[in-house]
């Protein structure tokens, strides 16, 4: 593929403008065997695309023929493009992450699922469609896991509820959680294989308490890490999208 292709795929704008990026000296291809990448100024030179590494404007990028990214979500921001009333997590991302070229109608790496402006935690983000359709399917029964402090002492009655199943409002039948534990006086821990709007919330106060903290530390078989602090972001490697993959 062309290199001004290359970066026309991964976000760094039109292919005029990665064309440019290039003539101008701007872009340089890491060769095998040599530690510092070689600078390129001719952009219609063919590159192999499969483990290619290449700085633009001084920063790594690694080829991604499909987006996978985790990022830690702060409280205060929404997983909308267009938020109402809260900065959108994807401001939080680089330009070529939102700049992805897209056969549909909008550009970039999309939320796997959302989290309300207050909740913290894991969040998915990728611009492979199918991909996103099979976590977000409630006949795949991905779980999800929610750190969970509660305004009111957690009681074993409550939790218990929870386990066995709760009726949420204008629902017809009972939700239950896939596992409930808790773990302080007014903390436990939530699981769900589901994704119905505000249930962590809707479903605790049915039990009887209410929300004060909801964090999500887990989807399927990744895990937010320790090191990842609010506002960051990274790419999920091949080893952690496996243990993702085999559940969906």
């Amino acid at each position: 593929m062309q290199l001004q292709d290359i970066l026309y795929s991964q976000g760094f704008g039109t292919r005029r403008v990665c064309a440019g990026l290039v003539q101008q000296g701007h872009v340089a291809v890491y060769q095998p065997g040599v530690p510092e990448p070689v600078l390129c100024e001719d952009s219609s030179q063919d590159f192999e695309e499969e483990g290619l590494r290449f700085r633009v404007q001084g920063v790594d990028w690694p080829f991604k023929a499909k987006a996978y990214v985790m990022l830690h979500k702060p409280a205060g921001t929404e997983c909308s493009q267009k938020p109402s009333a809260y900065p959108s997590v994807f401001t939080l991302l680089p330009a070529p992450l939102r700049q992805r070229p897209s056969k549909s109608s909008v550009q970039g790496v999309q939320a796997v699922g959302r989290l309300d402006q207050d909740t913290t935690g894991l969040l998915i983000l990728t611009d492979d469609g199918p991909f996103i359709h099979r976590l977000n399917s409630p006949k795949r029964h991905v779980p999800k896991v929610y750190d969970v402090t509660a305004k009111h002492e957690v009681t074993p009655a409550q939790i218990q509820k929870l386990r066995d199943g709760v009726l949420l409002h204008d629902e017809n039948a009972t939700v239950r959680a896939a596992a409930c534990e808790q773990t302080g006086s007014h903390t436990f821990q939530l699981t769900l294989t589901e994704g119905k709007y505000h249930q962590v919330k809707r479903m605790v106060a049915a039990a009887g308490n209410r929300v004060e903290g909801l964090h999500r530390s887990r989807i399927g078989g990744i895990e937010l890490p320790a090191d990842l602090a609010p506002g960051q972001w990274r790419w999920i490697n091949d080893d952690a999208l496996s243990l993702l993959t085999t559940t969906t």
